[in-house]
C-alpha cells in the first residue's frame, strides 16, 4: 500500500479527515502567505533571550521516552532552550492532574487540551497559535474543534483510530477469517468460536499463555466512559461541537453500548466474576495481555503499537483492527479522530512562549521532528508535508484502510460535559460490572447528569 506515490498517501489522509467529520463548523480562512522577501523586510531583529526553560505537561505515557528523546534533539538545534517533560496519563486522570498543576502555581508552558469543551474550560490560559507556520499545513477542518473566531488554541497531536485490536496470527490458527467480520453478529460469532477453541485447549501448544478472547480494563474509565461510549454517541451527534452544544443526551443506542461492554466482559478471564474487571488496568490489558498473547482482542487504538513492539515485535507486526460495531447502527467502522492538542500557556513569560511555539513548530515541520512523529511516536500526521514520512506500522495502515473505504465514525467525546464521560458514565459502568446497579440505571443516571452539567 505504501509503495504508491506520496500524493496517493496524502489523498488517503485527506479521506480520513473529510470522511469522519472530525469537527463541524468553519475552519479559519487561509490568508495570503507573505513571500520570503516580505517576511525579511517586515521582520525586526530578535534579541537573544538567553537561557530559557520550558515545561511540557503531557498525557501520552506510551510516547514519553520518545518525546524526551525528541526534546534532546531540539535542544541541540536550540541550545539556549531547556525542555523539561512531565507525563501524567495511563491510569491517572490527566484532566484532574492538570487542574491540580495549575492550582499549585507550577504552571506548565505547554499542556494538552481536547476539543471544544476543553477550549471553553481553559480559554483563560491558552495562547492564540493562529500565526504559527504549521497552521498553513493543517488539513481542512482539523482545527475547527480548537478554533474560536479567528483564534486557534491547539496543535493536533495526530490522527488516531481505535476499536478492537486483534492478533491476526491467533485468528488464522483458529481458522477464523477476520475479513468476514463486518457487523456485531459476525463479530459475536467469531468470538464464540474462538472462545470454544481456547477453552478446549486447541491453541495451547502454539499460544501457551492464551486464556481468553478479551480483557476489559474497566479500571480505566476513559476506555469505557469515553471511547466505548463515543462509538454509540457518534450515532447521536455528528461532531464534538454538536455534542458540546447539546443540552441533553438521548442514548438512542444505549443497548448497543451494553452489547459492547457485555461482549468483552463475558469473554474475558473474569467472565464469572465481572467485578474483578474493575481492577484491570491498561498495563494488564496491553503489556500483560495482548503483547504476551494472553488474550486475542482488546479495545484500544493504534497508540498501543509501540508498547507491544517493545515487548514482542512479532506480535506487534501481526496486529490489525476489527470493526467496532454499534449494534443496529453503523456496524462496520471504527472511530477516527484527533485525541488531543498541544496548547501553550499564555501566562508564561514571553521568552518561554516563543520557545514553546518554536518547539512545536520544529516537532511537526522539521525532518528530524517528522521522523519522531511517524517512526518513533507511531503517529498518523495531522498536517500536510509528511509525504516522505508515510506511517508504516500495521495499526496505522489498518486505520488508513478503514478510512479509504469510508468506514469511519467521528470522535465526539471531546464535546462531552467536563468529567461526564469518566466520572459519571465510566463509574456507572464499573458499578454495573460489580452487580450493584442495572444497565437501565447506568443509562438513566448518565442522562440526568449530562443535563445537570449542561445547566
Amino acid at each position: 500500500m505504501f509503495k504508491t506515490s506520496k500524493w496517493r498517501f496524502l489523498s488517503i489522509v485527506l479521506v480520513v479527515i473529510l470522511s469522519v467529520a472530525l469537527f463541524a463548523g468553519c475552519a479559519k480562512e487561509e490568508e495570503p502567505v507573505a513571500t520570503e522577501t516580505e517576511k525579511e523586510k517586515d521582520a525586526e531583529p530578535t534579541p537573544d533571550p538567553g537561557p530559557v526553560e520550558i515545561e511540557i505537561f503531557q498525557f501520552k505515557v506510551e510516547m514519553a521516552q520518545d518525546l524526551d528523546a525528541a526534546a534532546r534533539e531540539f535542544e541541540k538545534a536550540f541550545p539556549n532552550v531547556t525542555v523539561v517533560i512531565q507525563t501524567v496519563g495511563g491510569g491517572d486522570d490527566y484532566g484532574a492532574a492538570l487542574r491540580a498543576k495549575f492550582a499549585s502555581g507550577e504552571e506548565p508552558t505547554i499542556f494538552n487540551i481536547g476539543g471544544p469543551q476543553d477550549v471553553e474550560d481553559w480559554k483563560h490560559k491558552v495562547a492564540d497559535l493562529s500565526g504559527e507556520p504549521w497552521v498553513e499545513l493543517a488539513h481542512p477542518g482539523i482545527l475547527s474543534g480548537v478554533t474560536v473566531g479567528n483564534e486557534i488554541f491547539g496543535l493536533p497531536f495526530n490522527i488516531e483510530g481505535y476499536g478492537f485490536v486483534y492478533n491476526k496470527s491467533i485468528f488464522a490458527d483458529a481458522g477464523i477469517d477476520a475479513s468476514k467480520i463486518v457487523d456485531f453478529e459476525s463479530l459475536e460469532a467469531a468470538v464464540i468460536e474462538l472462545d470454544a477453541k481456547i477453552q478446549a485447549g486447541d491453541l495451547k501448544d502454539k499460544y501457551p499463555n492464551l486464556e481468553a478472547v478479551f480483557d476489559l480494563p474497566a479500571k480505566e474509565n476513559w476506555v469505557t466512559g469515553l471511547h466505548t461510549s463515543n462509538a454509540v454517541l457518534a450515532q447521536e451527534f455528528a461532531s464534538s461541537i454538536e455534542a458540546f452544544e447539546a443540552a441533553e443526551v438521548q442514548f438512542t443506542y444505549g443497548d448497543a453500548l451494553k452489547a459492547l461492554i457485555d461482549l468483552q466482559a463475558n469473554f474475558s478471564p473474569h467472565a464469572d466474576n465481572k467485578y474483578r474487571l474493575n481492577a484491570v488496568d491498561y498495563a494488564t490489558q496491553v503489556d500483560m495481555g495482548l503483547a504476551i498473547e494472553r488474550v486475542a482482542i482488546i479495545q484500544q487504538g493504534n497508540w498501543v503499537f509501540g508498547g507491544v513492539k517493545g515487548i514482542d515485535e512479532n506480535v506487534a507486526n501481526n496486529l490489525g483492527f476489527l470493526p467496532f460495531p454499534v449494534k443496529g447502527a453503523i456496524e462496520d467502522s471504527i472511530p477516527v479522530g484527533v485525541p488531543m492538542h498541544w496548547a501553550v500557556n499564555k501566562d508564561s513569560g514571553d521568552a518561554e512562549i516563543e520557545a514553546a511555539k518554536e518547539f512545536l513548530n520544529w516537532l511537526y515541520t522539521s525532518d528530524v521532528g517528522k521522523n519522531f512523529i511517524v517512526n518513533e511516536f507511531f503517529f498518523i500526521p495531522p498536517l500536510k508535508g509528511f509525504d516522505d514520512f508515510p506511517p508504516a506500522d500495521p495499526l496505522a495502515k489498518s486505520i488508513i484502510e478503514f478510512a479509504e473505504a469510508g468506514r469511519t465514525m467521528p470522535w465526539v467525546f471531546m464535546g462531552y460535559p467536563s468529567g461526564w464521560g469518566m466520572d459519571i458514565l465510566g463509574n456507572q459502568i464499573q458499578k454495573y460490572l460489580a452487580g450493584k446497579i442495572t444497565w437501565d440505571e447506568v443509562i438513566s443516571v448518565s442522562i440526568d447528569e449530562w443535563a445537570i452539567l449542561r445547566k
